[in-house]
């Protein structure tokens, strides 16, 4: 494929030492040390995902990922883990100098990561969070809308909407997340205000995610309309449709507690489903935008795809 000369170099190339200002998104069963240091040598942020590991397989990734790249790359840490304090040290002694925290009060980590050398982005899905993470001290911020895959806010906030609402306000660097997977997504998104994108579905259809090659094809298979966000009385989660949702659905319609939500959804379920290819009873999490991705591919050639796309939209926005 023809290469473009990007100049695509702003305060998030620089905050974490990248070529283009793309942050591969750190997602529980799909984003192990090869997803990592892949994003990590195409020259965006490769990230590991700890929320579906436990201490000792994330220092093992860490490990590998330092094996396999000598560029940067990051931990994803939401911090309702049991073991935060175990997996923080172990972020520490391996020598991660980037870690994404979510899932949390921003304030009780920040300073603590910040003063051992480790740059501090946070999660949000509103502007409040954003504001109270700027507040914390934190290096930079994720604003996600709604449309992403996995774990989401309450609100029902678009990115369209949330990226200007939080650039408004917000004072330190800004990284658009949610309904991202192509170039033109992403200059539109900069266009908004932000400085660089975090893209989570389109890497979980690329040969170096950890995911089972059976929830990769759902992904590819995917059509509009067939995620949906549910379980807002848990954790809001935006989940394709398939046995488990519609079981959901019918549960819903007996005004369930979230006692009972509870247990319909059991232990381990995401597991069962987007590590271990349970296509029927599992929880398979993935973006709006999975509807746009048509094939598995390696993440060098989706990362070339999407830059050579945001030059040539940025050239032809900029002949308009």
């Amino acid at each position: 494929m023809k290469q473009t000369k990007s100049n695509t170099g702003n305060k998030i190339t620089k905050l974490f030492n990248i070529k283009y200002p793309i942050i591969q998104a750190g997602m529980i069963w799909n984003s192990g040390w090869k997803l990592a240091s892949a994003a990590s040598n195409s020259g965006i942020l490769g990230l590991i995902g700890a929320g579906s590991m436990y201490p000792e397989v994330l220092r093992e990734h860490i490990q590998k990922c330092k094996k396999a790249t000598n560029k940067p790359f990051g931990v994803n840490v939401p911090m309702l883990y049991p073991n935060i304090t175990e997996i923080m040290d172990i972020i520490v002694e391996e020598g991660v100098k980037i870690v994404f925290t979510s899932a949390g009060n921003p304030k009780t980590w920040t300073k603590w990561l910040q003063d051992k050398g480790i740059t501090v982005v946070h999660v949000v899905s509103s502007v409040k969070f954003a504001l109270k993470a700027q507040d914390a001290g934190v290096d930079a911020i994720v604003a996600e809308g709604f449309e992403a895959g996995g774990h989401n806010g309450r609100d029902e906030t678009t990115t369209l909407t949330l990226i200007p609402m939080v650039k408004e306000q917000l004072q330190i660097p800004l990284i658009a997340a949610g309904g991202i997977a192509t170039g033109k997504a992403m200059l539109a998104c900069m266009v908004l205000g932000a400085d660089a994108v975090q893209v989570g579905s389109r890497f979980v259809a690329s040969n170096e995610s950890s995911a089972h090659d059976g929830f990769k094809q759902v992904v590819v298979d995917a059509k509009e309309g067939d995620t949906q966000l549910t379980l807002k009385e848990l954790a809001p989660v935006r989940l394709i449709k398939n046995k488990f949702y519609n079981e959901l659905q019918e549960l819903y319609k007996t005004a369930p507690t979230p006692e009972q939500l509870k247990e319909l959804l059991g232990r381990a379920r995401a597991k069962r489903g987007m590590f271990e290819g349970d296509l029927e009873d599992g929880e398979l999490e993935i973006g709006q935008i999975a509807g746009l991705i048509h094939e598995i591919k390696s993440v060098k050639d989706i990362v070339e795809e999407m830059v050579s796309e945001f030059e040539e939209a940025k050239a032809s926005v900029s002949c308009l």
